[in-house]
């Protein structure tokens, strides 16, 4: 009876099905903690950032953040890995049947699609607020995540494209995206930024064509 393989079956197939399925547990709940915490961090901030509250949003035993995470810092540097896939995510590389021809194309695209992008993440947009507000490590964390994420996309759709001669690139840049940055903050403050309307979506087509024109006016 022992080796009958009719009985000998399930067994074994039970044996070679409950590691994977342990390994699809784990990996459902571990997507569902950074998502608890990304959403805890963007609403709370770090104030309200500990172990207990995150595994009260993301319905888990607070021990598999420790067995999966480290504790609270590998949780932190989790968010910070995942903010390199931001940019991939939320500013595509393929360019979506635009041919671009001159770095102007190339800064006019990143700059409205960052733009927009920004706007629809408030995880990010805290992020930034934090930058110029906090000198924690974990914020720092967070925002070289971000900015390596973002010069990694630019140097990849750069490829042979070349800014005009005498332009200070670096600084240019440092600019438009400051002005950027500054603007979406501007806006889920205020609705509004130096007697600029920032509300409705006529608001922001006006505010992305003077971004157009401003990238145009320096880079062509």
């Amino acid at each position: 009876m022992l080796n009958d393989p009719m009985v000998l079956a399930p067994v074994t197939e039970a044996i070679r099905v409950e590691p994977e399925k342990r390994i699809r547990d784990r990996s459902a709940t571990e997507k569902a903690i950074l998502k608890a915490a990304k959403s805890l961090l963007a609403e709370e901030g770090f104030q309200n950032f500990g172990i207990n509250a995150v595994a009260r949003r993301a319905g888990c035993d607070k021990q598999l953040i420790y067995r999966y995470y480290g504790g609270l810092n590998g949780l932190v540097e989790a968010i910070g890995a995942d903010l390199g896939n931001w940019v991939r995510d939320r500013i595509p590389e393929d360019t979506g049947g635009m041919f671009l021809l001159t770095y102007g194309d190339l800064m006019e695209r990143l700059s409205l699609l960052f733009l927009e992008a920004l706007r629809d993440d408030p995880l990010v947009r805290r992020i930034v607020a934090w930058e110029v507000s906090e000198s924690t490590e974990q914020v720092r964390r967070l925002s070289e995540a971000r900015s390596k994420a973002l010069a990694n996309w630019l140097d990849r759709m750069r490829g042979s494209l070349t800014p005009p001669k005498g332009v200070d690139v670096v600084a240019v840049n440092a600019i438009l995206i400051a002005a950027i940055q500054h603007l979406v903050l501007s806006a889920s403050a205020g609705g509004q930024c130096a007697g600029l309307a920032l509300k409705t979506s006529k608001d922001w087509e006006k505010a992305a064509t003077a971004l157009k024109r401003i990238v145009r006016g320096v880079y062509g």
